[in-house]
């Protein structure tokens, strides 16, 4: 993981003085986990989750909030304000400071969609099949959440046909069977380029 933050580190920038690195895969398949290691890997890189834009009404819908609230200022050198959405309340909530960063990772379903493979450095792709990843996910939230995911899997499905992000990803990352693993990264559809992150790196 350590070679991985290194070579990342190296990319230039992408967004203004940032770096942003989506990481990007079907809900349940580990971005989170993945993003919070690599993030202590890079030092205590921030992380942006994608779930603080979103919302209930626009699970998808969000590009103009991510763009004006996150994208814009970063592009400008100035601090990000985005204000997160509170899932059991359904609302959103006070707005929250977000500083450029030499690298800062934002992990959601939808990181790598079209309208933001532009400001990013490197997309990478959490490989797992969607069945197994969304099994995995209703698993992790129980009960009490499976009429939402009844919801979420066919408009992520949609999402997807729509606007693909596996073909746009610099780097397929694939999660051990066991904890101790750790993690299996190779080059993806769209291939590291000249100054991309080194699937070997790890």
């Amino acid at each position: 993981m350590h070679a991985l933050a290194s070579r990342l580190r190296r990319l230039p920038p992408s967004c203004g003085p940032v770096r942003l690195i989506g990481v990007d895969g079907h809900a349940g398949s580990g971005k989170s986990t993945f993003a919070g290691r690599l993030a202590r890997a890079l030092g205590g890189a921030p992380v942006l989750h994608l779930d603080d834009i979103a919302s209930h009404e626009e699970l998808f819908d969000w590009t103009g909030r991510l763009l004006e609230q996150v994208i814009e200022p970063f592009s400008r050198g100035g601090t990000a304000r985005y204000t997160p959405y509170d899932w059991r309340a359904r609302r959103f909530g006070p707005p929250r400071a977000l500083p450029p960063a030499p690298v800062v990772l934002m992990e959601g379903v939808g990181a790598g969609r079209r309208a933001l493979r532009p400001w990013l450095a490197a997309l990478l792709w959490l490989e797992l099949p969607p069945e197994e990843a969304w099994a995995r996910g209703r698993a992790r939230d129980g009960e009490e959440q499976r009429e939402f995911w009844d919801g979420w899997v066919p408009a992520e499905r949609e999402h997807f046909r729509r606007d693909p992000s596996r073909p746009h990803a610099n780097l397929l990352v694939r999660s051990g069977q066991k904890e101790q693993e750790g993690y299996e990264v190779l080059a993806g559809p769209a291939g590291t380029g000249p100054q991309g992150p080194d699937p070997h790196a790890e």
